[in-house]
């Protein structure tokens, strides 16, 4: 399909095909926006069944990282990459550092970070030939996975969705079903049991599933299941489009807010959850708390410290957003739209 006929397609700025033939690279990067900053956005790698496939998905996250970055206040544009590969061949290092060769020809007008796939190790080896990457694993700790910034920041969006809803300014005793245990999922999981939420989890890894059974004493059930559950919260946090024709009727939660990119299949989708009385908070509203931990390091000096503060400001951001969706009974999806086209059109 032609780039520029693509339903996903939304006057993005830069759509590059990369490939090596020596590693047999196969890659893509979108960048969707530059008008606040330098497009920046996360690598993802990913066993995509086709190069259709792959170009749709980078498409729809590169224009959710414009708006995700805006929204979040940031000086920066937004840009995503794919990698078509699975992630646990033998190759993998090879073919990232092809890819950075391709990040390191724009000169910075995309910077590339952890995503699907690739982990701050990896991100490590994108940075041996590209002074464009971000959250790599020595921008940190030992130990820390970046990935908790978004976390985090998935976890004060479930707080404030809870004071919208309820009023509450606790979470004990609400059920919350997780869907996706890898680094991001699995810290949001930690973080909401240690709050007193009762958990119900679904992964594709039985590892991953039992893990967080034997730490957090979570329900397990089928991935294919786990949107149904008789829960409060639905919390998303793997791939996109789960919010579709066929799961809207057999959700039960009364808030969805994860921190998975692209949750509605399409914008449709929105209006149909305020329509079934559901809250949803904008996915690349409540998963800005990644960018707005690790971005740091490309406009100013790394500091933890603010990188917490900033990101737990999202709780206001947040509530902001749903009472003026309820107060102009608009849906929340379309509020924020509204929100990220203002700035980057302000910023042009």
């Amino acid at each position: 399909m032609p780039v520029f006929t693509h339903p996903e397609f939304d006057h993005h700025e830069q759509v590059l095909f990369c490939h090596d033939a020596a590693t047999g690279l196969k890659g893509i990067i979108a960048i969707h926006s530059t008008a606040l900053g330098p497009a920046a956005g996360g690598c993802r790698m990913y066993p995509y069944p086709s190069v259709e496939d792959a170009l749709t998905d980078v498409l729809r996250l590169s224009k959710g990282m414009s708006y995700k970055n805006a929204v979040a206040g940031l000086p920066l544009g937004g840009g995503k990459s794919v990698i078509i590969a699975d992630p646990s061949g033998a190759d993998k290092a090879d073919l990232l550092r092809a890819f950075s060769r391709h990040v390191q020809a724009l000169g910075g007008r995309y910077w590339a970070a952890i995503d699907i796939g690739v982990s701050p190790q990896d991100a490590s080896i994108l940075a041996e030939n590209c002074d464009f990457i971000f959250t790599q694993a020595d921008h940190f700790e030992e130990g820390f996975n970046p990935s908790s910034f978004t976390a985090l920041g998935g976890f004060t969006g479930i707080r404030a969705a809870a004071k919208h809803v309820w009023d509450r300014d606790d979470l004990r005793g609400l059920r919350v079903a997780i869907q996706g245990l890898g680094s991001t999922g699995s810290d949001l999981a930690r973080r909401l049991h240690e709050a007193g939420v009762e958990l119900v989890v679904a992964d594709v890894r039985e590892e991953a599933v039992q893990d967080a059974v034997a730490r957090f004493g979570a329900q397990a059930v089928e991935t294919d299941d786990i949107h149904a559950q008789d829960v409060d919260i639905f919390a998303p946090c793997a791939m996109g489009a789960v919010i579709n024709d066929k799961s809207l009727s057999e959700i039960k939660a009364k808030v969805i807010c994860g921190v998975a990119n692209n949750q509605l299949a399409e914008p449709r989708h929105g209006t149909a959850l305020q329509a079934r009385g559901i809250t949803y908070v904008p996915d690349y509203v409540v998963n800005a708390g990644g960018m707005m931990g690790a971005s740091t390091v490309i406009f100013a000096t790394l500091s933890h410290a603010d990188s917490i503060k900033r990101i737990e400001s999202l709780y206001e951001t947040i509530l902001s957003l749903l009472e003026t969706a309820r107060d102009t009974g608009r849906p929340s999806s379309d509020v924020a739209d509204d929100m990220a086209v203002g700035k980057i059109a302000a910023a042009r």
